[in-house]
């Protein structure tokens, strides 16, 4: 190859990961980021499978278990909040619902970007705006900076990427929305946990939740409702919030803290929930990575394995190819298809089993979790979650070595 220059867009989990694993290689990545800064806080992603050894293998675990959350595993309520199932995180080697791992999404961006910063380009508030292949590269604009020039272009930008929309169409060709809304952010912590991550669902299809934060006096919230496409503004945050203010008004436990906390939470999320599936994640010299590519929702606890996995994969495929993507391409895609396909495999209930629509669905739920460590549950859900872990990682030559 004369041009081992590589743009990947997002610099979320896979962007930093893949950047990580292109330079063992000799490439030279930049990543593209339309934040400001590397995104802080956020809500906790699951380190489990596959994607905890290729956290491993880049040597960043002790670091990942300085900033692990201390959780006891996950309780469901009932009526005006009692408990009346749990299962704890060491249920299930702990590769249950709640992992023996969990880390906030930022503190482990944190760690990836940490690890590649001093040889990796960063380009901090800016986006993509057009790709223009030919037969020797891409040629790419911005909104602010200038065209350049690169080898491979990588969208690692998330559920609603850039580089998707530009290389392989509209959004809605790809998306499968699960009709389920959540809304995330940071509440104080002034109702007790203990240490818990807390569940609590009303009829509708209404999901409240919270669980402990890293820090000291917060906790991690969430608000979820079953609905049929909403049409809304991705910009306008206040009239998301109203949308959840309105689903959440008459709902009980800590529910109404949680919606004065939300008013003026600074990190507020809102999206539908939803899998992307594509035919193929490479359009020449374009490839697809993590959420971008093969989202397999949050129910299935498994789109950090993904990114991560997918990150390691794909360099090693182009460094094994000698940089010839059709050929490195093709065995990313031979490689992740098995293994996504499990992971986009909705738990047993699938969003009926996470938001019941009826009180006795919920009561019928609930037992299920009572159950969750006898038998049969307990080998169908061990099933489920071994999928984190079911793919080789072969063991690719690095330039070093």
């Amino acid at each position: 190859m004369t041009n081992s220059d590589v743009l990947i867009s997002g610099a979320g989990i896979g962007g930093p990961a893949l950047a990580y694993w292109l330079r063992q290689y000799g490439y030279n990545p930049t990543v593209v980021e339309r934040a400001p800064a590397p995104r802080p806080g956020g809500q906790t992603v699951d380190l489990r499978g596959a994607g905890r050894s290729v956290i491993e293998r880049m040597g960043l675990m002790d670091r990942v278990r300085e900033l692990s959350l201390e959780q006891e595993g996950i309780a469901f309520l009932l009526g005006k909040g009692r408990i009346a199932a749990r299962m704890p995180t060491d249920m299930f080697g702990g590769e249950g619902i709640v992992s023996e791992i969990e880390i906030l999404r930022g503190d482990l961006g944190q760690v990836l970007y940490e690890s590649t910063v001093a040889d990796t380009e960063y380009l901090f508030d800016e986006t993509i705006t057009g790709i223009d292949q030919d037969a020797d590269g891409v040629t790419v604009t911005f909104e602010k900076a200038p065209p350049r020039r690169f080898a491979f272009v990588v969208g690692a930008d998330g559920l609603h990427s850039v580089v998707r929309k530009l290389a392989f169409g509209a959004e809605a060709d790809h998306f499968r929305p699960l009709d389920l809304y959540t809304a995330w952010f940071t509440a104080p912590a002034d109702f007790e946990l203990d240490g818990w991550y807390q569940m609590y669902n009303a009829p509708g299809g209404l999901v409240a939740s919270a669980r402990p934060g890293r820090l000291p006096g917060e906790n991690k919230a969430g608000l979820s409702f079953r609905s049929a496409p909403l049409d809304y503004d991705r910009r306008d945050i206040e009239a998301q919030k109203r949308i959840v203010e309105e689903r959440f008004a008459h709902v009980g436990w800590e529910t109404p803290k949680l919606l004065a906390a939300m008013l003026s939470a600074p990190d507020f999320t809102f999206d539908s929930m939803g899998q992307v599936h594509l035919d193929s994640w490479s359009r020449g010299r374009v490839a697809l990575l993590g959420d971008a590519g093969y989202c397999p929702s949050p129910l299935t606890g498994l789109g950090t394995s993904l990114a991560l996995v997918g990150a390691y994969v794909l360099a090693g495929e182009l460094a094994a190819a000698g940089g010839d993507h059709t050929v490195a391409f093709a065995n990313y895609d031979k490689v992740m298809r098995p293994y996504v396909t499990q992971a986009q495999e909705l738990p047993p209930g699938g969003v009926g089993g996470y938001a019941p629509a009826s009180a006795l669905a919920i009561r019928l739920r609930t037992t299920s979790m009572r159950w969750m460590g006898r038998w049969p549950l307990r080998n169908l859900m061990a099933k489920q979650f071994a999928k984190a872990g079911d793919i080789e990682l072969s063991e690719y030559a690095s330039v070093s070595a």
